[in-house]
Parts: C-alpha cells; sequence; structure tokens
C-alpha cells in the first residue's frame, strides 16, 4: 500500500498548544520556519524529531532549555541547535513569557516523539485540526523579497529582515552579534571541480562565525535568503509587522 506524504498547510492557522501556541511564519521546500509563544512555567514536552534538524532562536525573555541529561538558561537574542534525535523541552522564566523562532529542516510536523509530557501528550502526535484557529492581524507572514533587496518586519516585540542576496560582501557589514538564519542557498566553494555547500537551508549562526566562514568561501549561492535578528531586539509588546 502506498503513503502520501503530509501536505498540509498550515499557513492561514495558528496553533493552540497547552504551553501556549505557536504559528507558520514561512517555508519553501527545504525548511518550515515557526513562531512559538510559551506562557511564563509552562514547557514544551521533552520530545526529539528522529529525522530533523531544528535551530531555536529565542528573540523575547529567558528561557530554560532542558535535555536528558543537563540543563541551561539563556535569554534572548540566543540560539541553540537541536541535532535529530535529542530529546529536549523549553520552559519559559519571564513573566510575559517567551517568544521563539524554530527552523526545521526538512519541513514535516509529523516527525515528533514524546518521550514525557506534564500535559498527557506523551503517546499523542503533533496538534490536529481541533486545535487550530484563523490567524489573527498580528501574526507575522514573510514574503521574499526582490532579488537584491530586504524587507524589515516587526512582530511580537522583535524587530528582524529578511535579505534576498547573492554577494558575500553583503555579509561584512553585519553586526558580530546578529544572529542569521539561512532560509534558502547558502555558502560554498569547489573541491574537487565541485560545487559544494558548507552552510545550508535551516543553518543558524552569529554574524561573527557566519563573517569567519564567508572568508574562506568562494561564492553565496543566487538568491540566497538570509534572515537576521539584531543583538538588541527591541522588547516593545506592540505587535506589528510590516513588508
Amino acid at each position: 500500500m502506498s503513503t502520501m506524504k503530509n501536505t498540509y498547510n498550515h499557513k492561514g492557522v495558528v496553533i493552540d498548544k497547552p504551553w501556549g501556541y505557536e504559528y507558520l511564519v514561512y517555508e519553501n521546500q527545504h525548511v518550515a520556519l515557526w513562531l512559538l509563544h510559551i506562557v511564563q512555567g509552562q514547557q514544551t514536552s521533552m520530545h526529539c524529531h528522529p529525522t530533523k534538524t531544528t535551530g531555536l532562536v529565542l528573540v523575547q525573555g529567558e528561557a530554560e532549555l532542558s535535555f536528558l541529561a543537563d540543563k541551561k538558561t539563556i535569554q534572548a537574542p540566543e540560539k541553540q541547535i537541536i541535532r535529530r534525535g535529542l530529546f529536549h523541552s523549553t520552559k519559559a522564566l519571564s513573566p510575559d513569557g517567551i517568544f521563539m523562532f524554530e527552523i526545521e529542516t526538512p519541513n514535516d510536523k509529523n516527525d515528533l516523539v514524546r518521550l514525557s509530557d506534564k500535559y498527557g501528550r506523551a503517546s499523542s502526535g503533533y496538534e490536529t485540526a481541533e486545535h487550530e484557529r484563523v490567524k489573527s492581524g498580528d501574526c507575522v507572514w514573510i514574503e521574499e523579497p526582490a532579488a537584491g533587496q530586504s524587507k524589515a518586519y516587526h512582530a511580537h516585540g522583535t524587530d528582524f529582515t529578511v535579505e534576498c542576496t547573492s554577494e558575500i560582501r553583503t555579509l561584512s557589514d553585519k553586526p558580530d552579534e546578529d544572529i542569521l538564519i539561512f532560509l534558502r542557498g547558502g555558502l560554498g566553494k569547489h573541491v574537487d571541480g565541485r560545487r559544494h555547500l558548507a552552510t545550508i537551508p535551516g543553518d543558524v549562526g552569529r554574524a561573527n562565525i557566519v563573517k569567519q566562514v564567508a572568508r574562506e568561501m568562494e561564492f553565496l549561492e543566487a538568491d540566497t535568503l538570509i534572515l537576521t535578528i539584531p543583538q538588541r531586539p527591541r522588547l516593545s509588546m506592540t505587535s506589528t509587522h510590516n513588508s
């Protein structure tokens, strides 16, 4: 019996969770970018993704990241890469909760195994339609800018930009502490006459490290799409977006 790949479209909905909510911000054939809001004192399940890599970027508030062997506290803006198969949980510590970007590669919400969950979902998969509601006006959606252009956004107290570029030199002006998320394309060089990418869609890094890599690379893929989160995001609770 053949199986059909899940192609459900989450673009127009918010998924309510027992710890808050999340919604899709951007997706393409390689990645899905989500924005999560976790209420103070609440936490995601202790879970893993067997086949996908996840990048977490805390953009507002203070959070506790827990793993099976240890835990750590982080403050915005901060990043964490979760390799496939690594069990992890995120808890909001801030009075107003936290907002966090989550970028997943590949794009598959059903790639989820919960080890434990305080809300009784340990044996359940990803939330179904009864947990969805239509997006409100303060939900941001990223529209791809034209080649050589960028778009600025402000959502849930956080400023960020998305740019489409083919020039390595556009990375050199980034402040070192900015956080960069590759949504499409990447940096690469020729190895034995073949093009190899050193950064790929879904990669997350501090600008100082990305610039260090870029200095040794030969090209940036045409129309690479990069999301930049500044080192000092605005903390206003007013939520707007523009494109």
